[in-house]
């Protein structure tokens, strides 16, 4: 299959893409509204909840812009390359889930990214009000998989 028919039938087939769903994808976060599919030889995630991809999108907005510092850019213009949105998306979450749950930094899994946003919505009154300073230290501490050497 040609990658331009690919993503035609991909967007067709996906109408509701999870804004996380590059994190989910690395196995190390989760979510109640994400769902699993297979097309081709790929895999990906469909949100199946539209106001929670209303927050995902929220949160996600505001993760990027805040982390333009740690990310070492001066502004953001279009989508980041693949392993910058790796650290916004898992980094930003991981460091969501040590703000809201009072942890030390930690690599561990996030299970449910939708439950997080909820419980950070309830905590701090709205998502804009987060203290993204402390959540954009853990987007720079956080490091994808090494390449392996061949």
């Amino acid at each position: 299959m040609e990658e331009g028919e690919y993503r035609q039938t991909y967007h067709e087939f996906n109408q509701l893409r999870c804004k996380f769903e590059k994190s989910i994808l690395s196995r190390q976060t989760m979510c109640e509204h994400a769902h699993r599919f297979c097309l081709a030889d790929r895999e990906g995630i469909a949100c199946n909840n539209n106001e929670a991809n209303r927050q995902c999108d929220l949160l996600l907005t505001q993760l990027r812009s805040k982390a333009i510092f740690a990310l070492k850019l001066t502004k953001i213009e279009g989508p980041l390359p693949h392993a910058k949105e790796v650290k916004v998306q898992t980094g930003g979450v991981m460091g969501l889930n040590n703000i809201i749950n009072n942890e030390t930094p930690t690599s561990s899994n996030v299970e449910n990214i939708f439950a997080l946003i909820e419980q950070a919505k309830h905590k701090y009154g709205r998502l804009e009000t987060l203290p993204y300073d402390e959540i954009a230290r853990q987007i720079v501490q956080f490091e994808g998989r090494k390449r392996s050497r061949r």
